[in-house]
């Protein structure tokens, strides 16, 4: 089979395999080269007239385009998306699960439940990062040996905390990131370092949140203890009293509705919305069966596909909020001098995407099908369970620094393209779209989804081996970025406002 009908009302197929100038399929000439993963046209568009995938609208002809034409970013035009909203017609809730499943993870005091447990050292500015990085690395794995139930220590150093406003959008996302990763359940111990002087004081911080300071929580600034060299050296006491604590943890059967994943994906091709976007969206219904929580993100990506969603809302509030969230984004791209098309990215075009619309499209389906139960501001802790939705820029760092600030304790992240992304304190699971690129990068990618279209793999089938790795994950398996040492740059808190 050398192309894919995804709907009856599609007037194009993608090619399975490259096609070349002359061959006959679908019952048209192929007039153009057309690449695997690619659109092909089956019917003539003229100008101006829609181009259909997924049975809904991605682009418009820029010009009178022939039956056989290769479509893509020379022949179809982006417009800006205006939707007559519906809200709750298209609800499924989840299925009733046969069983309740479990994963090994850590009960924390206050009932929370954590997947890893790291002892993690937080700044509030960069001015302290320095100080930051070298308390960590001082935890080497020779020094760790003796607390094997302690998965490391981890920096989570960035670049902002002073040159902003002490108040509105960007502050308080900022705020609610250090106070997510300070109280997330993946940490046993947390120590907060900062400067003194800077906009981000941890003392607000710890005032606003009600945060109190006790062996396994302790904050200080380098201008109080006098310098750099004494602030490493008292920090490295403090984690190294910590330690002993730490390493106390135990693991012990969870159930799985204490699970909050992460819904991502970057480097995106023509694959992803038929693969592996598909089938994860279809472990994160299961995952809601189960009494869990999938969290979607990136705002900038679901452009043109948020009618989908709010006819998934809970109720109109929900579906609400969301369209709130993709007017800002309007005016904020607006106001910066961008557009909602400014991707996809010059890999998703080489990868067969074209507009923002069919690139959104695809990313959606991380979703799933069942109700969307809450819509959160970025860094906001998430609370529903089920299928969730955070507001967050499409740039992946920032986002899951987000989704991980909101709970969440898994990532699990689709590519088409490649990425040598992962995280902490939450590990990441890498799901390859295609499986040329799950061959070629056989030691990033933990999962290749493209067996859905090399193999027959149905998509359930392969949602269910994510679900089944979410589970051997949360409970101590690493995943292949995990085991590569990434996560310690990849804390991106989204700046938001004037820098002054």
């Amino acid at each position: 089979m050398e192309t894919i009908r995804l709907d009856p009302s599609d007037n194009l197929v993608i090619a399975r395999v490259n096609l070349s100038v002359g061959q006959v399929t679908d019952g048209v000439t192929v007039n153009d080269a057309i690449p695997a993963g690619h659109k092909l046209a089956v019917a003539q568009i003229p100008k101006g007239q829609v181009v259909r995938k997924f049975a809904q609208v991605i682009g418009y002809a820029a010009h009178d385009i022939k039956a056989g034409d290769h479509l893509h970013t020379h022949n179809i035009e982006y417009r800006n998306v205006s939707s007559d909203y519906a809200f709750g017609t298209n609800l499924r809730p989840p299925n009733v699960p046969q069983t309740q499943d479990t994963f090994m993870g850590y009960q924390r005091e206050n009932g929370q439940i954590g997947t890893r447990n790291y002892i993690a050292i937080v700044t509030s500015v960069n001015c302290s990062a320095t100080a930051a990085r070298m308390i960590a690395d001082h935890f080497t794995p020779e020094r760790l040996a003796a607390f094997p139930n302690v998965d490391g220590v981890a920096a989570f150093v960035h670049g902002t905390g002073c040159g902003m406003a002490g108040d509105g959008e960007g502050f308080e996302a900022l705020q609610r990131v250090m106070w997510g990763y300070a109280r997330h359940p993946n940490h046993a111990g947390v120590l907060m370092v900062g400067l003194g002087c800077e906009m981000n004081q941890i003392d607000w911080l710890l005032e606003a949140y009600g945060l109190q300071q006790g062996l396994m929580f302790q904050a200080m600034n380098i201008q109080n203890v006098a310098g750099l060299r004494r602030t490493v050296e008292a920090g490295i006491a403090k984690v190294q009293a910590m330690l002993p604590q730490a390493n106390t943890a135990r693991r012990t059967p969870c159930p799985v509705s204490a699970l909050k994943v992460a819904l991502q994906c970057g480097g995106s091709d023509g694959w992803s919305g038929i693969t592996a976007n598909p089938a994860l969206g279809h472990a994160c219904d299961i995952l809601a069966a189960q009494g869990g929580t999938g969290v979607l993100a990136e705002t900038p990506e679901i452009y043109g596909a948020e009618h989908l969603l709010t006819q998934r809302s809970a109720d109109r509030a929900v579906g609400e909020r969301l369209i709130d969230l993709v007017n800002w984004w309007e005016d904020y791209t607006a106001r910066n001098n961008g557009t909602m098309d400014n991707n996809p990215t010059p890999g998703n075009k080489t990868g067969g995407l074209t507009t923002i619309l069919e690139k959104s499209l695809g990313a959606a389906a991380k979703g799933g099908t069942t109700p969307l139960m809450a819509v959160y501001k970025y860094a906001e802790p998430v609370k529903a369970a089920g299928f969730t939705f955070m507001d967050s820029p499409g740039y992946d760092p920032a986002s899951v620094t987000g989704q991980i600030a909101g709970g969440c304790q898994i990532v699990c992240f689709t590519t088409g393209r490649g990425s040598a992304f992962g995280s902490k304190p939450a590990p990441t699971i890498k799901i390859a779209t295609n499986t040329e690129l799950a061959t070629r990068m056989a030691e990033d990618m933990d999962i290749d989804a493209g067996q859905i279209l090399s193999a027959g793999v149905p998509v359930e089938a392969m949602g269910r081996v994510i679900y089944d790795m979410i589970l051997r994950v949360a409970s101590g398996e690493p995943s292949k970025s995990e085991s590569q040492g990434l996560g310690d740059y990849e804390f991106v808190p989204w700046q938001i406002g004037a820098v002054m």
